[in-house]
């Protein structure tokens, strides 16, 4: 009876030992100033099959907003799951050190679970704004626009940014994109060896500007099948606290320092942009390609999103800074053996509830301190609506979003000095302001009062 026992025993513990299945890996990508052109979210102007694919083997959200749509305040608050107020996460510069020092961020979340946790590139706006990467890696460039050709980098010795695009015959990896992919590889390899989970953070600067992308990329597109946005006029029933001047453009040689671009500039432009899209779509390829072939991929929860919009001159405007959706919306897929795939929701996702997202798809329990809600519902029944609402703010602005209302109000001294409403039901471009329409004065009133309440919600 003794020995039957002990043979129980260790049976046991071996049958439990095999059923337990390891801990999910992550692999997260963000993309630079990438909004949602592609094919998945049904505009044929950019080729960008890996993303496409990488779409048909998970979740794509139609609706995904960022919090607020400058590089350094979106990422510090989608890595630390706290919104932006109007005394935190203001500015490109932002830093986790400086205004959520005190919260576990995404990579100390995953560090503190035994995760290895290894960022390349630009993941946060600031080097070492975060301190639980095992390997922060940033590639070798003589300057952070990654000029190659000799033309632009006469230019920039100069104390001149140079062109706002870059068109030459390079390998992909001479550019610190093409770089980051191969880096990447190299760390699935090592995971692989040890064995332990990884959250692998992987962030692609193109389509960034300036627009440069080798040679074969802008191939792909005829320059003259570029067309401009059918909204590519500021509104003129939108406040001007809605406009700006685009200065991140401005500071290159060839667009004006004030005024509009000339179409041939602005189709050029729009040229690069695409061709910058499909290289790092190239460099994404590259790296699914090498998590599949390594075998990881079954056990890895991938996530892809970009950290804020861009407008292609839409509304007149270039750049992110504003409150319009171009500037808001984002792609997101989230892909897992565990959920569906070539699924796609209507229910909306903020930037803010990918970390309570990745802490329940890992088995993990998720910090109180979290201000956005897990999106797996979503996820797991695509086809149902669990949320109706977000919420961003770019400077004074803020923009609530309810179904397809897209509200925004500026104050001054605690009042209300400028307002937009946009519905996006009968006016998808956000061409016709109907904040002052009074046909919408309950709406506005309505939504005005949501808006309040919301924020009752944070600190």
């Amino acid at each position: 009876m003794k020995h039957f026992l002990i043979f129980f025993l260790l049976f046991s513990v071996a049958v439990g030992s095999q059923n337990q299945q390891p801990p999910k890996n992550v692999l997260f990508i963000m993309v630079d100033d990438l909004r949602p052109e592609l094919s998945l979210y049904g505009q044929n102007q950019i080729i960008s099959p890996n993303i496409d694919a990488l779409g048909a083997s998970g979740v794509t959200f139609n609706r995904a907003y960022c919090n607020v749509p400058v590089c350094g305040a979106s990422r510090a608050s989608l890595l630390t799951g706290v919104r932006p107020t109007a005394n935190r996460f203001l500015n490109y510069y932002s830093s986790i050190k400086e205004d959520m020092p005190d919260v576990v961020n995404m990579a100390q979340y995953f560090k503190d679970r035994g995760y290895s946790t290894v960022s390349n590139n630009k993941i946060t706006h600031i080097k070492n704004d975060i301190d639980a990467w095992d390997d922060e890696w940033h590639p070798q460039a003589k300057t952070w626009r990654n000029y190659l050709s000799e033309e632009n980098l006469i230019l920039e010795a100069s104390n001149k940014a140079g062109y706002a695009y870059e068109n030459i015959d390079v390998p992909d990896a001479a550019y610190i994109d093409g770089q980051t992919a191969l880096k990447s590889i190299e760390d699935l390899k090592q995971f692989k060896a040890d064995r332990k989970p990884f959250f692998l953070a992987v962030g692609f600067v193109k389509p960034h500007l300036p627009f440069n992308a080798p040679k074969k990329y802008w191939d792909l597109y005829d320059p003259n099948s570029i067309t401009l946005p059918e909204n590519s006029t500021f509104p003129e029933s939108a406040p001007q606290r809605a406009n700006h001047k685009w200065g991140e453009l401005r500071s290159y040689i060839d667009i004006p320092k004030s005024g509009p671009v000339s179409d041939a500039i602005a189709k050029k432009l729009i040229h690069g942009y695409y061709a910058s899209v499909s290289y790092v779509d190239a460099q994404i390829g590259i790296l699914i390609e090498g998590l599949t072939e390594l075998g990881l991929r079954e056990n890895t929860v991938i996530v892809l999103v970009g950290d804020h919009g861009w407008s292609l001159s839409d509304h007149g405007l270039w750049a992110k800074h504003s409150n319009f959706e171009v500037a808001l919306q984002v792609p997101l897929i989230i892909s897992d053996s565990g959920l569906p795939i070539a699924a796609r929701t209507n229910s909306i996702a903020e930037l803010v509830d990918i970390y309570p997202t990745l802490c329940e798809l890992t088995a993990g329990e998720s910090p109180s301190h979290l201000q956005g809600s897990s999106l797996v519902s979503a996820l797991k029944s695509p086809d149902k609506l669990y949320k109706n609402k977000a919420l961003a703010r770019w400077q004074k602005g803020e923009t609530l979003i309810v179904d397809q209302l897209f509200y925004t109000e500026w104050l001054r001294k605690g009042k209300v000095a400028s307002k937009m409403l946009y519905n996006h039901e009968t006016d998808p471009n956000e061409t016709i302001n109907l904040a002052n329409d009074p046909a919408y004065l309950s709406i506005v009133n309505a939504l005005s009062e949501q808006l309040k309440q919301f924020k009752t919600t944070f600190n």
